[in-house]
């Protein structure tokens, strides 16, 4: 599991652990990394997943100890401010490699060890996208376009492996609260906090799309599975009302231009 130090993917090694799978905890926070695997009887391996040099060695050390995997969930994630066409180049780069590119690499470097397991109790593939992998606020444009690459990434290797024993599941969260997405102007709003998920939300959905097989889920499922159709049928109206949200909301405002939805 990628991003396992904090947030979705603390909550989710924790509640994987509990259910009797043997994590393997893949960060860049070493001792973080240790204190968890600590408590769950999980292994560490400390990794920038947006370095491609040092995911095929970790993917090394992995399939060495272990060369059947069964469950990957790339979950690594971090996030970006600024719109599209005026956020740092440096910055539009890294965010892309962390979020989109760490997910490929690692998957890629990981699949001898999921076709292994493929025919001994089946194979799962889990990425944490984002409802910003489905609709784009302009404020938050470096990171929804790295979410988006992430979900047709996730949607198109649910085509290329069907059939194979290894299934992909993809997680569209919206807002999550988190150390890295703390969400304050969307919590501290009576109404809007509504809308705001826990980590544990997302790791119980994790849990339950490969205990059920269920491809693609977003989680909660209102608003933002609404706004999903929606964006489809009228994607104009959609931007236009997405706009005005947030030129009228502070709340929105603030949170779309630091982080945009999501934990990465």
């Amino acid at each position: 599991m990628t991003g396992a130090s904090s947030g979705i993917g603390e909550a989710t090694a924790r509640l994987l652990a509990g259910q009797g799978w043997r994590c393997i905890l893949v960060a860049r926070r070493e001792e973080r990394l240790r204190a968890l695997a600590g408590s769950i009887g999980g292994e560490p391996e400390t990794c920038d997943v947006a370095d491609p040099d040092a995911v095929t060695a970790m993917a090394g050390r992995v399939l060495a100890r272990h060369p059947a995997v069964h469950l990957l969930v790339n979950n690594a994630g971090i996030p970006a401010r600024g719109q599209a066409d005026d956020v740092d180049l440096d910055l539009l780069e890294h965010v892309a490699r962390t979020n989109y590119l760490g997910g490929v690499w690692t998957t890629r470097e990981l699949l001898p060890g999921l076709r292994r397991a493929a025919p001994h109790g089946g194979a799962h593939v889990v990425d944490v996208v984002s409802i910003a992998g489905a609709i784009a606020l302009a404020p938050a444009g470096a990171y929804a376009a790295s979410k988006h690459a992430q979900l047709a990434f996730s949607r198109s290797l649910r085509a290329a492996l069907r059939g194979s024993g290894i299934e992909v599941h993809t997680i569209l969260p919206g807002y999550v609260q988190t150390e890295g997405f703390p969400q304050h102007a969307l919590m501290e709003h009576r109404l809007l906090r509504r809308i705001v998920a826990q980590p544990d939300d997302v790791a119980r959905t994790i849990l339950k799309a490969v205990e059920r097989g269920r491809s693609e889920v977003v989680v909660p499922w209102f608003p933002y599975r609404l706004a999903m159709f929606l964006n489809g049928l009228a994607p104009r109206l959609v931007a236009r009302l997405g706009a005005r949200v947030v030129r009228t909301s502070p709340a929105f405002r603030a949170k779309a231009a630091e982080h945009g939805p999501g934990d990465g």
